[in-house]
């Protein structure tokens, strides 16, 4: 499932891609698309996008005076992403189409192989959503701390991690690299692993000495698990066209050599309490599930049921999976 740098990159590639297109006419709809027809037509008009954890934020925005613009917000489940390709080479599960007013026109399409990813109209984020863990990383770490008597933080670290109240954008890739960096075991519970960080905040906030050059400094020396929700990410982005591109054959391999936990032979898996596979190294924690025994196997990850697939590779047309 795409995560937030795949999110991010996404927009990114929307922007680059189509800056200074022009689009034209109305927006096409697959029939087993997972979101509204989209009520906009314009003779000439723009796309741009912006992401927020796991959503991505498209404007339609009319190039004539007085235009109303069109927003929609898309999740893009185990698979979405964006290609903007010609219109006469769409590919199959393109569930929704822009056209440019070029000749021979191209269309910027939403392709979703197993069809988990939804839009919907307007431009507000999911309500339910928390700061985003890359883009909002102040906000999302007070959010966190201060709500550590949330019944959320009862659970094992690793399920917490995908509770997008308060961990917007991360994913199954990314709680794992994380927990392994810092060789916390994945069932441990998530208070217990949190309280810390917030006792260290507040001693940080006591010491008039801790400028904020060392602050950073410490933040790259030493970072704790709120810090490398933020930092893991903006790796993935930073790479950029070295991870996953789909207009470069070893795009998947460096995405592999990249992988210190998830998926990597050598390393042990459960199933958490939702039936999510956790993979780690080390023993699991107090919380682990009854009656499971660690799996460790060389895995590949094209065999892995929630390993991203082939098609998935168009993020970075966007980047990555998640």
């Amino acid at each position: 499932m795409p995560e937030c740098p795949e999110l991010h990159l996404a927009g990114r590639y929307i922007n680059e891609a189509c800056g200074g297109v022009v689009f034209s006419g109305g927006v096409e709809r697959s029939a087993v698309g997972r979101g509204p027809e989209v009520p906009f037509s314009s003779e000439a008009y723009g796309i741009s996008a912006v992401s927020r954890g796991k959503e991505l934020r498209l404007r339609l925005a009319p190039l004539a005076p007085g235009g109303e613009p069109q927003d929609l917000v898309f999740r893009f489940g185990m698979s979405g992403s964006f290609r903007l390709c010609p219109a006469d080479q769409i590919p199959r599960h393109a569930h929704l189409r822009f056209l440019t007013g070029e000749s021979p026109p191209r269309a910027l399409c939403f392709i979703d192989v197993r069809r988990f990813g939804s839009w919907r109209l307007g431009d507000t984020w999911q309500p339910d959503r928390g700061p985003c863990v890359m883009t909002e990383y102040q906000a999302f770490r007070e959010n966190v701390l201060k709500n550590l008597d949330d019944k959320a933080f009862d659970k094992p670290i690793c399920e917490a991690l995908l509770n997008q109240k308060f961990f917007n954008g991360i994913g199954n890739y990314l709680r794992a690299e994380i927990l392994y960096r810092l060789k916390i075991p994945p069932f441990e519970k998530a208070r217990t692993v949190l309280e810390a960080l917030k006792d260290q905040d507040q001693a940080r906030k006591k010491n008039p000495s801790l400028t904020l050059s060392k602050k950073l400094k410490l933040m790259r020396e030493n970072p704790d698990l709120l810090e490398l929700c933020h930092t893991v990410p903006m790796e993935v982005v930073a790479a950029e066209k070295k991870l996953l591109d789909p207009d470069h054959s070893d795009n998947y391999a460096a995405f592999k050599n990249w992988l210190q936990c998830y998926l990597v032979p050598g390393m042990s898996s459960l199933r958490d309490h939702n039936g999510r596979t956790v993979w780690f190294q080390g023993e699991p924690g107090p919380l682990a599930p009854k009656g499971q025994a660690p799996r460790k196997k060389c895995a590949r990850l094209k065999a892995d049921p929630e390993a991203l697939t082939p098609k998935c590779r168009h993020i970075s047309a966007a980047k990555l999976q998640l």
